[in-house]
């Protein structure tokens, strides 16, 4: 397969070395040297340095043979640009990320698709729906939706009082005697390992389940946690992220948005209709207090500065804001939330990567999502008639150790297929797999 990326930048490079260790044929264009040199020195992949707008340059990526163009630099216009032009001239399949969300409306999203841009992606979109997905159910760490709803993978914390605690898999299934739901993975110190009969669980694990909607209440009280009601937000933040993620929660919360920049704050007020502008520099935690800190069930930070994101979620931690979560450049930073008491940390460029993967891999892939700080993926494939998985019972299968068919999707209806189960031509099949799994996974779909 043979992809081309235009922009260089944190989008664009994360998914050069995403889709490098795939062994694809990538072509990455930014105008910027110094960031080709940089990608380049990590990876093995063809730079080339020039205005993705360019024809002359275009053509040297040869355009004309790409099955796949991703565009993400940071000018929209571009992004169009590009991936209309490079429909025209034969490329297969393109993504552009914008930052209009207007553009995402039925009718410009009809027109785009009729100019040559199969796919439209907006980062700020996609974390601000994620952020709000987890303050709807405030005990998770992760929650990932499988066809509207009807299988669900989510990360909880095992609580002190949690039967789960201290025990292997199987000495809890009475636990669980219908098997309605299943545990798929731990994360403990950094590490993810894939669940078994044997592996123990203890106090503070972060447990990933699968579960349909009615299960779900019962997987967190066998965690020994209770969700709370969450109604005050602060955000701390006035991006394109923090105004989305506003506009978005203010429909249902009391919302409060702190920027530090005046003109800024105008702008916003402007924008929103419910949220509460507070013009304020956030280092300056007496300030925060007056402001209510104290009294939020909520605190979400999503300034351009990762530091000042994790240090003022937990400064809001201390002041018994039970839900945190911080907006992180740095992808090293993603495993730490576990070890620092912060409840998610999230990533624009793994959310981008993760909604932009499915288009690569092989198999009729329905949806695709990365659980956060966990080196594995959740992947939705659509059962094709002849296809390896029809053809024997789960058990039988061979399916990599580290990975796990953990859910299926049948007549609308999602349920947890077990060792005897025989997986049909259009079911939905949800697979949790370790990253270097993946390539075998996809010979069996």
């Amino acid at each position: 397969m043979k992809i081309i990326i235009t922009g260089a930048g944190a989008v664009g490079s994360h998914l050069a070395k995403l889709l490098a260790g795939e062994a694809k044929d990538i072509y990455l264009i930014d105008e910027n040297e110094d960031r080709l040199q940089q990608v380049a020195s990590q990876i093995d992949v063809f730079t080339i340095c020039g205005d993705a707008k360019s024809m002359d340059v275009l053509m040297e990526a040869k355009v004309d043979s790409c099955d796949l163009l991703i565009a993400v630099t940071s000018s929209e216009e571009t992004n169009l640009l590009v991936s209309i032009i490079a429909k025209k001239f034969g490329t297969k399949r393109t993504i552009a990320r914008i930052n209009n969300l207007d553009i995402l409306k039925n009718e410009l999203k009809q027109m785009y698709t009729e100019l040559g841009v199969d796919t439209l992606i907006s980062p700020v979109d996609l974390v601000s729906k994620e952020i709000n997905l987890l303050l709807k159910r405030s005990v998770f760490t992760d929650d990932l939706e499988f066809d509207g709803g009807k299988l669900t993978v989510f990360g909880i914390t095992i609580g002190e009082t949690s039967p789960l605690a201290n025990r292997t898999v199987k000495e809890s299934a009475y636990l669980n005697p219908n098997l309605d739901f299943k545990p798929i993975a731990v994360h403990r110190n950094e590490e993810t390992q894939i669940i078994t009969g044997d592996t123990l669980l203890k106090y503070n694990d972060i447990v990933y389940f699968i579960a349909p909607p009615q299960c779900i209440d019962t997987v967190i009280k066998i965690c020994g946690r209770e969700c709370f009601e969450i109604k005050d937000v602060m955000i701390l933040g006035g991006s394109n992220i923090g105004m989305m993620t506003a506009k978005l929660l203010e429909k249902e919360y009391n919302v409060t948005l702190i920027e530090r920049n005046r003109q800024k704050c105008e702008t916003l007020a402007g924008k929103l209709k419910k949220t509460l502008v507070i013009n304020l520099d956030a280092r300056d935690v007496e300030s925060l207090e007056k402001e209510g800190l104290d009294d939020m069930d909520a605190f979400i930070s999503v300034t351009g500065d990762s530091e000042t994101n994790i240090m003022s979620c937990l400064v809001a931690k201390s002041h018994g804001v039970q839900k945190t979560i911080a907006r992180v450049e740095n992808i090293d930073y993603i495993h730490l939330s576990q070890a620092i008491g912060i409840d998610t940390l999230i990533n624009k460029k793994i959310i981008a990567a993760s909604n932009i993967f499915k288009y690569v891999r092989r198999g009729e892939v329905d949806s695709i999502a990365s659980l956060h700080g966990v080196d594995a993926e959740v992947i939705e494939y659509i059962v094709q008639p002849e296809s390896k998985v029809t053809k024997k019972p789960i058990r039988k299968l061979n399916f990599p150790y580290n990975a796990n068919i953990a859910g299926v999707i049948r007549n609308g209806e999602g349920f947890i297929p077990f060792g005897d189960f025989t997986l049909q031509a259009n079911d939905k099949a949800v697979v949790f797999a370790a990253t270097e799994a993946i390539p075998k996974i996809e010979k069996f779909f």
